[in-house]
């Protein structure tokens, strides 16, 4: 057995990609000077939250944190998968912030994946569980993923302070990823939304629902928003609503825009954030979140700015052959993917913008990384 090399990082910025790429290309890493001069120095809530998320899926992980936790040394195990598994996720950041990594390892361990997670299912900073239901899931899907045990199930929704939610995740396992050609966006031939309220009123729900109906009915026929008031159990131990809007085209990409409004959310350090108070009409967010979906078709692209991210990383970890893309403006999330794929995986994108759409066309040539621990039936 030689001797552990660690990839040595600083910082805390992309720690959910680093911590995500490392464990796929069995890179150990030190992490060194973690918000070493903030106030609250060292690893946040969500973050030791997801380096137990971390440790849940795999075998023979090793984690170590100092005592200020401005110090990691990671060094990735095998991804195991496995059902009946549960997480309590930190109530700082919903679960759009821990499912993202989770689908992508769950694509590359050793049996399928079904697990339970805990906490905030809905918050206005990461994307939504049905976001991640009607969107991502499909990007997966270009990708090779097969259908049969890929699945979210929203089983409580949960809305920040308190949280409350439970959704299960199921992904299965693959034995590469297929490289794919994916430039043509197409036009919009439907809009599917969904609302949800917990712990608040049903109105609120009718009045985002009719505000954006207002917007898409003078666009399209095929509109479609459907609602999901939960109470008792089934609505967690925080009131709050929020929408989600996917616009589906003819070439069978889907564009998604949402955003929760939490009634009492906190900040990381527990104080009831005083600016939130002040809350807008349901009617706005609703007519807000229309128009940001209109912004993000607009912008053109076979995914939204949110995935850019999940889109980059499949396609650096595709078998070794030309995944050509095209997205819009490209986000600061996914700049700072495509360094993170260079810096891990050595895949590189070559960018061509097209002046006529104000689009980009990405390529690159997949890492061709293989699930070696999927168990061979």
């Amino acid at each position: 057995m030689g001797k552990t090399t660690y990839k040595r990082l600083k910082g805390s910025q992309s720690f959910r990609q680093r911590l995500l790429l490392s464990t796929l290309s069995s890179t150990p890493i030190i992490i060194d000077e973690i918000r070493a001069d903030d106030m609250l120095p060292g690893l946040l809530r969500h973050e030791m939250s997801l380096l137990r998320l971390f440790e849940t899926v795999s075998d023979d992980c090793v984690v170590e944190v100092n005592e200020t936790g401005t110090r990691l040394k990671y060094k990735p195990g095998i991804i195991m998968g496995g059902k009946n598994l549960v997480h309590n996720c930190a109530l700082t950041r919903s679960m759009g912030y821990y499912l993202e990594p989770l689908l992508l390892l769950g694509l590359f361990g050793k049996k399928p994946l079904s697990i339970k997670l805990k906490g905030v299912t809905d918050d206005p900073k990461d994307p939504s569980v049905d976001t991640f239901r009607n969107a991502a899931l499909h990007i997966l899907k270009r990708f090779g993923v097969p259908s049969e045990g890929l699945d979210l199930k929203i089983e409580a929704r949960g809305v920040a302070p308190e949280g409350g939610g439970e959704v299960l995740l199921s992904v299965p396992n693959v034995q590469t990823l297929t490289a794919v050609q994916w430039v043509e966006e197409g036009m919009v031939k439907k809009i599917r939304g969904w609302t949800f309220s917990a712990r608040v009123s049903s109105d609120f729900e009718h009045s985002m629902r009719f505000a954006a109906r207002g917007i898409f009915n003078n666009l399209l026929p095929d509109v479609h928003i459907f609602n999901d008031h939960k109470s008792g159990p089934q609505a967690g131990k925080s009131p709050g609503y929020g929408i989600t809007l996917v616009a589906e085209t003819t070439e069978g990409c889907y564009i998604s825009a949402d955003t929760t409004v939490s009634c009492g959310r906190t900040d990381e350090t527990g104080e009831v954030d005083e600016e939130k108070q002040e809350r807008k009409p349901a009617e706005d967010t609703g007519v807000e979140i229309a128009s940001w979906l209109l912004q993000e078709v607009e912008k053109g692209g076979v995914v939204d700015s949110t995935h850019q991210g999940l889109l980059f990383i499949l396609c650096a970890l595709c078998q070794q052959d030309v995944s050509k893309v095209r997205v819009g403006t490209l986000s600061p999330y996914g700049v700072e993917t495509l360094r993170n794929l260079k810096e891990f995986l050595g895949v590189t994108f070559s960018f061509r913008p097209d002046p006529s759409t104000s689009t980009v066309i990405l390529t690159c040539v997949g890492s061709g990384l293989a699930n070696l621990s999927r168990k061979l039936s």
